[in-house]
């Protein structure tokens, strides 16, 4: 099945968000080699492609998972929460409908 894991960054977490992109990067590209990830990327700040200095207040994955609670482990698990970059992440089930 297929879940929502949705975080919130903390204040002021760009800096700390940068220093853990490349070990939150590989564990996404796991998900892709394995054909579970379906789309991820970050809420940019403000109403920008590229806020720069403003960062980011938040993430979103899809992912296909066996369960919610191998959904929410690896959540758990993810370098962005252990660097303090999120301030808090919510696992839901997802359903795709388009397209």
């Amino acid at each position: 099945m297929l879940y929502a894991i949705i975080a919130e960054d903390t204040a002021n977490s760009l800096e700390k968000r940068l220093a853990a992109r490349p070990d939150h990067l590989k564990r996404l590209d796991a998900l892709l080699d394995q054909g579970r990830l379906i789309l991820a990327g970050p809420h940019p700040a403000i109403d920008s492609e590229d806020p720069g200095d403003a960062g980011f207040s938040g993430s979103l994955v899809v992912a296909e998972f066996e369960d919610i609670e191998a959904a929410q482990s690896w959540a758990n698990d993810d370098p962005y929460l252990h660097a303090g970059v999120y301030e808090k992440v919510t696992v839901k089930p997802f359903k795709k409908v388009f397209p």
